[in-house]
């Protein structure tokens, strides 16, 4: 999906995250890959074209875009965070056979844990994992 230069730079002056053009690639790049990339892999896929880009600046811009509202942190795997462009509640089932991460709707606000009505949450996540429709017909 092609993502419109123009809503990103708007999006980035509107939380107040300095404009670069490092930056806006970064935020494109989420954007525009819907596969909960993980820092790796946006470095990996960026740096190619801005060769100047380090590993750094990718793991602080995506931190920025989090701390912002403009990207969400997920993490399936205790080794694995990936981002999401998608920041409203949903849920992700992750292929153990493929290991693609798919969304889907759900209303997570519904859930009420009894157990930690005095808590205060702060986040709320639903993961599945099993096997996608394409691995099962493989």
């Amino acid at each position: 999906m092609k993502a419109n230069l123009n809503e990103l730079t708007e999006k980035l002056k509107s939380k107040n995250i300095r404009l670069s053009h490092q930056r806006l690639k970064v935020l494109e790049y989420v954007a525009e890959h819907r596969t909960h990339p993980t820092v790796d892999q946006v470095y990996s896929d960026l740096h190619r074209e801005i060769p100047t880009l380090s590993k750094t600046t990718v793991y602080n811009t995506l931190n920025a875009l989090m701390d912002a509202g403009l990207v969400k942190v997920i993490t399936i795997e205790d080794n694995e965070t990936r981002y999401d462009i998608v920041t409203e509640n949903h849920g992700h089932f992750k292929c153990q056979n493929c290991g693609r991460i798919y969304d889907f709707k759900i209303d997570i606000d519904s859930f009420e844990a009894q157990d930690l009505k005095d808590f205060k949450i702060l986040d709320k996540d639903v993961y599945f994992k099993g096997i996608c429709p394409h691995c099962i017909n493989n």
